[in-house]
């Protein structure tokens, strides 16, 4: 399978831009304890927007004990045993959004401004093309500026917002941005999916 040979290179050495060595990697099935406390820096404002219960150990368990990569491909950046940011490569094997992956992403607070979600994305943006996706789309609320800023750093465009369209778990309204890349997929990989 195509994602089988492309995660061959993982897991990868890199260097953030303050020159801190990490290594980015999937998610593993030991990673439990690792990603729960990761899970658990990220600040309450933020978690009220993430779709799924990250203070949930089962949740936790559960997607570290059973991955399904073609649907759902985390990636973690480790600095030593310390996960300090997880983006995930969401796709759908069928139907007529089949060719666009959605992205998500977490940065440990401590991390922030040192690039992680951008080395992060651009890994995955590089798996997305040689799977063969020709779009990636993020949704992020209004207040995520730093998020919008990185995915525009990377090519993604702002298609749609939508004022006070979203509510976090508080019933508070935000609004929702979709930004979007046109990913220049090799012609090799262009049939697939």
């Amino acid at each position: 399978m195509m994602l089988e040979y492309v995660l061959e290179k993982y897991p990868a050495s890199l260097k953030l831009r303050d020159g801190t060595s990490v290594l980015v990697r999937p998610l593993g099935k030991r990673d439990e304890k690792r990603l729960h406390k990761f899970l658990l820096s990220v600040p309450e404002e933020e978690r009220l927007f993430i779709k799924q219960s990250l203070t949930d150990p089962l949740s936790v368990r559960d997607w570290c004990r059973h991955p399904d990569f073609e649907r759902n491909l985390p990636l973690l950046m480790m600095q030593g045993s310390k996960v300090i940011g997880e983006a995930t490569l969401h796709r759908r094997l069928g139907g007529w959004k089949r060719h666009i992956g959605l992205i998500t992403l977490l940065t440990h607070p401590e991390y922030r401004g040192r690039d992680v979600s951008k080395v992060l994305v651009t890994e995955l943006i590089g798996i997305a093309r040689h799977c063969g996706l020709r779009k990636l789309e993020a949704e992020v609320n209004g207040e995520r500026k730093i998020a919008r800023h990185v995915l525009a750093q990377l090519g993604f465009n702002e298609l749609l917002k939508l004022d006070d369209y979203v509510l976090d778990m508080k019933a508070v309204t935000y609004d929702y941005v979709l930004m979007g890349l046109n990913l220049k997929v090799d012609e090799e990989y262009a049939g697939i999916g």
